[in-house]
């Protein structure tokens, strides 16, 4: 092992974590943005991030990195792609040679671009009114089409876009996943619609006060293990996490005075990518052993806690009497199994954050083949909400009745996010895949969550996953992880067990 690789080390891991402090920078104007900024802080506020993204961009490409990267790559250092070393070495390459694809117009562009684009976004969204909106994803999908084209392709220009979401992911790959699965929740959800057993979803529906939502939302994700020392729960538009470096981890919801269950499971939904973050090792802040996998992985982490642990029987088994206390007046006359039951309801919905298990992967696949004609020119933005209108009463069999409902609900094409939304299926995937592996490895897991007691699992997941960072890619860390390639069988067989039960299939 030579001095000048590990001089050449020492500098580069240097250089990336000057890189990770302007994009924490950035990320706190954007959770301000969503937060607490005035409305009137947007067109400077663009000009803050297309700043900080301008700074960030001609440091990650500076010829110098390219030089380092040439040195430690010709050493021992990088013998064991797996090792601390080899791993960080093998993404920061990749990620040198992504940046440095990128000109440094198209990135403050984006940028500039999508700042603006998401505050007309939130106007737009709450008028129900797509004109408004149009011409900013006009110039999006525009861009977006030349950042594909400039990280170049071997066949989409989906795949460019893709791979910055979840390294190694294809859109063949993804097409695949998505027709194996298809058919069978096609048929999942049409067997329970057609079950005469219904879930009292009024329950649910009744007058919830804010603040107690608050409370026991916030309750609830202590308990689960997030760490309130270290992060903090606000209101936006659209519920997100930022994790801005070790001991500042922030996550959003949003309350409905009229529903129980939406900020609660979107506040353990955030719980979850917040406990991720708080399990990355602080010693790799800023290079990519510090830093989570992929997209799809951190959201397999959101999704377990929000799904197999928090709409499971145990976990309510410890947390309805607490929900009887918080709310007598709706819920000290109701069942659990009434309860448990409506927490679960399987019915076709508009809205995709707010979309049961069952029925929520077939909101991804709608999205997919949309932003994937939005970018290959096969479908002009001015024709989005038809489109959408069209396919979502295809797959649905409801239409829409405005596009907030429809094509305008989602904050990702405003930000820029194409290519984002397959992750969410996927994590859907790698969750039910780890859940089965931790079930195998910790004795009494359910008698654990029913007495309250979520720290098992939470170190489970601590240990094989978190604290991992990018040692290994999605496809190694599920095989590392379960022993086997990632299967959508292990989904479907939870989901048609735990609804085949209630539904009575």
């Amino acid at each position: 092992m030579s001095n000048n690789a590990e001089k050449a080390y020492k500098e580069l891991v240097e250089k990336w974590r000057e890189v990770s402090l302007i994009a924490s920078c950035a990320g706190m104007l954007h959770w301000d943005q969503e937060t607490y900024m005035p409305k009137g802080g947007g067109e400077h506020r663009a000009e803050q991030v297309a700043y900080l993204s301008g700074l960030a961009h001609s440091k990650a490409v500076d010829p110098k990195v390219g030089e380092l990267l040439k040195t430690v790559e010709g050493s021992d250092l990088v013998k064991d792609e797996f090792s601390d070393t080899g791993s960080n070495m093998r993404e920061m390459r990749h990620q040198y040679d992504m940046e440095t694809k990128l000109p440094q117009r198209l990135v403050e562009e984006l940028s500039r671009t999508t700042a603006i684009a998401q505050n007309v976004w939130v106007v737009a969204r709450k008028e129900c009114d797509f004109a408004k909106f149009l011409p900013h994803l006009e110039k999006i999908a525009k861009l977006k089409r030349e950042q594909a084209d400039c990280l170049g392709y071997k066949k989409e220009p989906y795949d460019a876009l893709l791979d910055h979401y979840e390294p190694g992911m294809t859109t063949e790959m993804i097409r695949g996943i998505f027709e194996g699965f298809r058919q069978e929740l096609v048929d999942l959800v049409h067997a329970i619609a057609d079950s005469p057993k219904k879930p009292k979803v009024s329950i649910l529906e009744k007058e919830y006060p804010i603040d107690r939502q608050i409370l026991f939302s916030q309750e609830a994700a202590a308990a689960i293990g997030l760490n309130f020392h270290t992060g903090r729960l606000d209101v936006s538009a659209h519920p997100f996490t930022t994790g801005l470096g070790p001991g500042d981890t922030r996550i959003t919801t949003r309350y409905n005075l009229h529903h129980l269950g939406q900020a609660f499971f979107g506040t353990l939904h955030e719980g979850g990518h917040a406990i991720y973050d708080q399990g990355l090792d602080p010693a790799h802040y800023g290079i990519p052993r510090g830093e989570a996998v992929s997209l799809g992985i951190h959201e397999s982490q959101s999704r377990m806690w929000e799904n197999h642990v928090g709409r499971g029987k145990s976990f309510w088994k410890h947390f309805f009497p607490r929900a009887q206390q918080m709310f007598p007046e709706n819920l000290s006359d109701v069942k659990f199994d009434d309860f448990f039951f409506a927490i679960n309801d399987v019915r076709p919905s508009f809205i995709r954050v707010e979309a049961d298990e069952v029925t929520y992967n077939l909101h991804i696949m709608l999205r997919f083949e949309l932003e994937l004609a939005l970018l290959n020119g096969d479908l002009q933005p001015k024709d989005l909400p038809a489109t959408w209108n069209d396919r979502f009463t295809k797959y649905f069999g409801i239409t829409p009745k405005n596009d907030a409902e429809g094509c305008l609900q989602d904050v990702h094409w405003s930000a820029g996010l194409i290519g984002y939304f397959p992750t969410y299926s996927l994590g859907n995937l790698y969750a039910a895949q780890f859940y089965v592996k931790a079930e195998e490895d910790i004795r009494y897991l359910d008698d654990q969550f029913a007495s309250g007691n979520f720290t098992e699992l939470k170190a489970w997941l601590n240990k094989n996953i978190h604290a991992h960072g990018q040692r290994y890619r999605a496809a190694k860390l599920v095989e590392v992880v379960t022993g086997k390639k990632l299967d959508h069988k292990y989904a479907m067989s939870y989901l048609k067990s735990k609804y085949g039960e209630l539904y009575g299939l």
